[in-house]
């Protein structure tokens, strides 16, 4: 057996069986590397020197973090969710509906903004959407719809969006990778490619929330498991002039510097320099925001070591090879086993960011030997990335929309949102990839 398949096969089936993810990627490493023949010492050495590529993104959530608690003690949040409930209160069941939409339409727009306008990633799922909890339950949303839209925010955006996490997806990791392994593309070209595979999530996530999801939902009025003092807001119009400010201030930090770390930085001080966030509140913030993203944060460098270990077995390639023997030439069925091969390996790993470097070293050589062409193979390339980030346990599109949703205990991780998001996006993305690849 192919150590590869059975490593992410173990490690989905200790996710289902709701084992930990990050000690179900450490059991699934160490028992593919032995099942490759490379002994305890010779994984465990492995998955350690994948743990330190995981750094940066761990410190990375670690600071957005700390920026997304900042912008909830400045009351951004509670304003938003407090205007929403009022006119929930006020509305008769008539109205309701559209209400319904419109507070979807903001949490969509909320995602897609943290990926290429504001950059906090999933740091403002837990903050946002816990007081609109009881919104939600009044309105009788399906949360398993709004799992759909989050993760369909923090996942199409990146894809297509050359701004924010989507510039450092397209151009910095994919563009880099493709370039590395002998693909002739300009980095422009890169987004092109990924046009149909998105329009495949947009059709899944119509799907979701106007058929699958669309039925009214009961949930019980629970207590929230982490509760946060209410205070007056002294000067609601200065915290809105200075949130906006911050937020501007951070996207263009990023954007110049190529840091989320140093994006976050800019943002959290810019609400403490304006009085927003008090100087003596600044630990606070920042070790709330560690605990918040931590769990996330330490899930990434356990897929940097799982991936790893991936490679030390040797076996990615030997999957990929025994899989192009079976199209021999034959490109539609070759684009098929691609997709699925990827859709094996990152679900494993869960992170799109993290997967891509592996897929394109194999995909790239192989692409260009069937004849496929420089977009098509962009595309392949990029949706095979993709895929692990939409319904995987171990994604931060799956594990961010479960954090904000579950805060009363009523969401399950995998039933809620690693299920849901699976069907609706990842078998839309392998249809649409499929397409890219033959018409591109």
């Amino acid at each position: 057996m192919n150590a590869v398949v059975i490593g992410v096969i173990l490690m989905l089936g200790l996710s289902l069986a709701r084992v930990n993810v990050i000690v179900a990627m450490t059991i699934s490493a160490l028992v593919a590397g032995l099942t490759a023949g490379l002994g305890i010492k010779e994984s465990v050495d492995a998955f350690n020197s994948g743990l330190s590529a995981g750094a940066e993104i761990a410190l990375s959530y670690a600071m957005l973090g700390a920026f997304a608690v900042a912008i909830s003690k400045s009351g951004l949040t509670r304003i938003l969710a407090d205007k929403l409930l009022d006119k929930v209160n006020a509305k008769g069941s008539t109205n309701q509906t559209f209400l319904s939409y419109f507070i979807l339409l903001i949490i969509l727009g909320c995602a897609i903004s943290s990926q290429n306008l504001v950059p906090v990633h999933i740091a403002f799922i837990p903050i946002l959407i816990p007081p609109l909890l009881v919104v939600f339950n009044q309105l009788k949303l399906d949360r398993r719809a709004i799992a759909c839209i989050l993760t369909f925010g923090l996942a199409t955006s990146y894809m297509v969006l050359p701004y924010g996490f989507g510039g450092i997806y397209l151009y910095s990791i994919l563009h880099k990778n493709l370039v590395d392994n002998g693909l002739d593309i300009v980095n422009t070209q890169v987004p092109m490619a990924m046009i149909i595979p998105a329009i495949g999530m947009f059709i899944g996530l119509l799907i979701a929330v106007f058929i699958t999801y669309r039925k009214r939902r009961e949930y019980n009025a629970m207590p929230l498991t982490t509760q946060t003092k209410d205070s007056d807001i002294e000067n609601p119009k200065k915290v809105m002039i200075v949130g906006l400010f911050a937020v501007l201030s951070s996207l263009i930090a990023q954007n110049l510097s190529g840091s989320m770390i140093l994006g976050g930085l800019v943002g959290v001080m810019i609400f403490s320099v304006f009085g927003v966030v008090k100087w003596e509140e600044n630990g606070d913030v920042f070790s709330k925001g560690v605990a918040m993203m931590a769990m996330i944060g330490f899930i990434m460098i356990s897929a940097q070591g799982f991936a790893s270990v991936m490679q030390a077995t040797g076996d990615v390639a030997s999957l990929v090879h025994s899989g192009a023997a079976l199209f021999d030439g034959n490109k539609p069925l070759a684009a098929g086993v691609i997709l699925l091969v990827g859709l094996l390996i990152t679900m494993g790993i869960g992170s799109s960011f993290s997967t891509v470097p592996i897929i394109a070293t194999l995909f790239v050589p192989l692409c260009l030997d069937l004849g496929f062409s420089v977009m098509a193979t962009a595309a392949l390339v990029g949706t095979a990335g993709a895929l692990g980030d939409a319904g995987s346990p171990a994604s931060d599109s799956t594990l961010g929309p479960t954090s904000g949703l579950n805060a009363d205990g009523q969401h399950d991780h995998i039933r809620d949102s690693v299920i849901p998001t699976f069907i609706h996006f990842n078998i839309p993305l392998i249809i649409f990839g499929w397409i890219a690849a033959m018409v591109l």
